[in-house]
């Protein structure tokens, strides 16, 4: 009876009371087993960090975090602003003495002028002066029986002699004048002329003949109307840029 007794009030107290303390040991028997079991994958006894991790970041070359890791991805250099999107030119290395470039001549290079070779004068005829140079002082024209002046010399020389060219030039005119008969015009360049008048009617030149000095031009005629009252002899007159200058500044002395 006692036991019955006994186990009676046993069953009252967990049914009570002892219902709170059977789960305050379970509870406590759960801790200390959860406890070992921690202690048995921990047995260093190193606390546990916390399930976020550390929330510092050590950036790449901070001197915290030790030489950059293998694999570790630093920063490329910025691009040039102006070289940005230009493609680069090689340039070749120069080669050791190169060769000079000759320039090409230039194809039409002027020619620089040639200088007139010295005139070299000789007498037409030779024979005596009738009637000298006179352009600024009248004289008495013995054909025409007036005084007027006189822009040539008058050289005696019998018919048929010949007559030769000054000096170099080149003949422009061969013409019949109404007055002092057939006449050869020669041009000796630098604007210098001479007049050969009184000429027989066939001369031995042409306009655009070129002449020498000494080349004979005709023969001395009597076609001169102006001067036909004096003896045989040759009208030769010499013009200076259209300006009658006197002959025998030209001529050679005797």
């Amino acid at each position: 009876m006692k036991n019955r007794r006994l186990i009676e009030k046993l069953g009252d107290f967990v049914l009570g009371k002892g219902f709170y303390i059977v789960l305050f040991l379970c509870v406590a028997t759960i801790g200390i087993s959860g406890y070992y079991v921690i202690r048995t994958m921990n047995p260093a006894g190193e606390a546990a960090e916390p399930a976020g991790g550390d929330t510092s970041v050590v950036l790449p070359d901070s001197e915290a975090n030790g030489p950059d890791p293998v694999g570790t991805i630093s920063p490329e250099p910025e691009e040039n602003t102006q070289t940005a999107g230009k493609a680069q030119v090689e340039v070749p290395a120069p080669k050791d003495d190169p060769e000079p470039v000759k320039k090409p001549a230039p194809a039409d290079q002027p020619e620089e002028p040639k200088k007139p070779a010295a005139l070299v004068f000789t007498w037409p005829v030779k024979g005596e002066v009738l009637r000298t140079f006179s352009v600024e002082t009248l004289a008495l024209d013995p054909t025409l029986g007036d005084w007027r002046t006189h822009d040539g010399l008058d050289i005696a020389a019998s018919q048929g002699t010949k007559v030769l060219a000054m000096a170099a030039g080149t003949v422009t005119q061969v013409y019949d004048d109404g007055l002092m008969g057939t006449t050869v015009v020669v041009d000796h360049g630098n604007g210098l002329t001479t007049l050969y008048a009184n000429l027989a009617q066939q001369p031995t030149v042409k306009a655009g003949d070129a002449v020498e000095t000494g080349t004979v031009l005709g023969t001395v005629g009597s076609t001169a109307i102006a001067e036909s009252s004096m003896n045989a002899h040759l009208h030769l007159e010499a013009w200076d840029d259209g300006v009658p200058v006197d002959p025998a500044d030209y001529l050679p002395e005797k």
